[in-house]
């Protein structure tokens, strides 16, 4: 390697001590926060949905247990380590305040999920979710549902915490979400905090709306995003450096050969221009 196109540590510090390399300096930094932060952001991902499939493995074919061993009030939470739990509750539909859940996707058809109040021994009532069933003909109109059963009926389900309020507006008999406080506002009735998605119910009826489909357990590619972006953290000043680096190594280089040229312009007697050094003299020098 010519060492006549010094590099030293000095020389880039120089170069980059420039207003105009400080700035390229500074959006290199904020590239790196901003990379740091995508990277974090993939990893609470990866987080969540590890803690939710750590949750549905432990829960989900489990013993029911009775309903009221978790809830035992209708203002009674739903600890997050009693979702996904099999329970098994026992009473009555109101069929009469049957909602639907507008826009579910199920196999990738998007339907409503039937949403019917299993009225409990204290007449407290606990949202069921008992399956989907597709689109009607348009969106004002309610579809076709199979009838619960009535009289005295066994579920057991899986429990679900209460979903976000939407804040639209429906037509009589329709939900935007499994909100279970806007359900006990449309139907008058006091339910417990948390609903169930139906597993089975006794007596079974002839027919009943699909079953939903198993909860997702998969952890996508969040902690390899993560990784990935945690990588480019210092990609962005690495590459100011490499820069820096460069144009401390080409200024150097001219004035070393501005130097040579005067001094065998002067040797001769007269002044002769500095030659033009190009790319591919550095690289056979």
């Amino acid at each position: 390697m010519s060492t006549n196109f010094p590099r030293r540590t000095a020389d880039v510090l120089a170069v980059l001590r420039r207003p105009r390399w400080i700035a390229y300096l500074l959006i290199a930094v904020l590239f790196g926060v901003l990379t740091a932060n995508l990277g974090l952001w993939q990893w609470h991902r990866h987080g969540y949905k590890l803690d939710r499939r750590t949750l549905i493995e432990a829960n989900y074919d489990g013993t029911p247990v009775p309903l009221n061993d978790i809830l035992t009030q209708p203002d009674t939470p739903l600890r997050h380590q009693d979702q996904w739990r099999r329970i098994e509750a026992v009473g009555s539909y109101a069929a009469a305040d049957q909602h639907v859940i507008r826009n579910r996707p199920q196999f990738g058809v998007y339907g409503y999920e039937v949403l019917v109040p299993l009225v409990l021994a204290d007449g407290s009532a606990v949202a069921v979710d008992r399956g989907w069933v597709p689109n009607a003909a348009d969106a004002a109109t309610l579809p076709d549902v199979p009838a619960p059963p009535s009289g005295q009926v066994t579920v057991i389900g899986w429990l679900r915490p209460s979903e976000p309020d939407l804040g639209r507006q429906l037509p009589a008999g329709q939900l935007a979400s499994i909100d279970v406080p806007e359900l006990a506002s449309a139907t008058g009735r006091t339910f417990l905090q948390a609903y169930v998605i139906l597993a089975s119910e006794s007596p079974a009826p002839p027919t009943r709306p699909a079953a939903l489909e198993p909860p997702d357990t998969g952890l996508g590619s969040h902690f390899a995003y993560a990784l990935q972006w945690w990588l480019t953290v210092p990609a962005g000043v690495i590459l100011v450096v490499v820069m820096a680096r460069q144009t401390a190594r080409d200024e150097n280089g001219e004035q070393l050969v501005k130097a040579d040229a005067m001094r065998s312009g002067t040797s001769s007697g007269k002044r002769t221009k500095p030659k033009k050094v190009r790319i591919w003299d550095e690289e056979d020098a």
